[in-house]
Formats: structure tokens, sequence, C-alpha cells
């Protein structure tokens, strides 16, 4: 059995594209990390956190899939809001400029654990503040890392660019994720 570990509809509809059978499961943990962490260790960390909390729930041929994202820009990690104020700062600080969408994944079964991380680069326009206000008062940026989901209004008029896998940018880069069950015999 696949497990995925998030309450993510973006995740679930994302692993869902690929055609496997799988089951989400809820798992409560404290997602803080060590401060000396930078960039893909964050994610890494945390998805790892998550699947140690549920580990010993597996059983023989079950897989479980944890992630976590990120925003990674000028050195400073971004994940979720805390409230629209908090949304709009970061909206603000990441327009007009390029930034980096990190996600860790791990894949844990009885026996093993496989860790990966993917980075996409994001390149803002310069948003103004009448469309900052438009996309956090319409749209639900607190359950998003960087306080935005591409697959929004946001992405349509905000993003210039990318360069990587736009499903990661969404939460879960499912190429790579795919080629790694195949490594272990689950896809």
């Amino acid at each position: 059995m696949i497990y995925l570990g998030s309450q993510s509809p973006r995740r679930r509809e994302l692993l869902a594209g690929l055609d496997l059978d799988f089951q989400c499961v809820k798992i409560e943990c404290a997602e803080t990390y060590p401060s000396h962490l930078q960039g893909a260790d964050i994610p890494l960390y945390l998805a790892q956190l998550k699947a140690n909390a549920f580990h010993h729930n597996l059983k023989h041929n079950d897989v479980l899939i944890t992630a976590d994202t990120i925003v990674w820009c000028d050195g400073k990690m971004y994940g979720k809001p805390t409230d629209e104020n908090h949304a709009r700062l970061m909206l603000q600080t990441l327009s007009g400029r390029e930034h980096e969408v990190i996600t860790g994944v791990c894949l844990t079964t009885k026996a093993e654990q496989r860790s990966f991380a993917v980075t996409t680069k994001v390149r803002f326009a310069k948003l103004s503040e009448a469309e900052i206000n438009y996309y956090v008062e319409r749209y639900q940026p607190l359950d998003k890392a960087g306080a935005y989901g591409i697959q929004e209004w946001i992405g349509y008029v905000g993003v210039e660019g990318i360069e990587g896998s736009y499903f990661n940018v969404m939460g879960l880069p499912v190429q790579r994720l795919y080629t790694e069950l195949k490594k272990l015999g689950y896809a």
C-alpha cells in the first residue's frame, strides 16, 4: 500500500495524477527544524521528521510518501504565512525577483528510507499593492509556502518564468517521485 502523509489537496491531486492507488494519512508532529539548516536541508529534514512520526504504522509492503515545500529567497526561508499581513509581506518580498521553491520528499518503507529534494527557480514580475491585495483577499495564501499557488490567479499574472518542475512549485515533484517509486518497485 502507498500512503501519502499529507492533508494537502494539491499533493493529493498531483499523486492521483500518477494513477497509483494510495491512501492519505494524517501525521501529527511539530514541524520545527534546527536553525542552522539552510536551503534544501530544511524541507528534507521536515519530510523525514513527518516520516519518522508514522514509520511504526507501516507494514511489510507499505511505502509512505512525506514531503515539505519551502520558498528560499536571499538566504531566507519562507514557509506558510501566519496571517494575511504576513502573506502580503512575503509577496512584496518576492515581487519582481527570482526565488527557489524547494520540496523535500521522503520515501519510507519498513526496511529503508530514501530522501531527495527538487528545486525550481521562479521569476516573479513586479506586483502592485492592489494585485497583492486582490490575491490575498480572494484566494487562500495561508496554506501555501511563500504565500502563493502558481496554479492560481497570481501564477497567471505574476510568474514570468520557471526553470524546473512546475508541479514541484505546486508542492510535489511528481516526475522525480515516480522515478523513485519505480526504483522501489511501487510504480
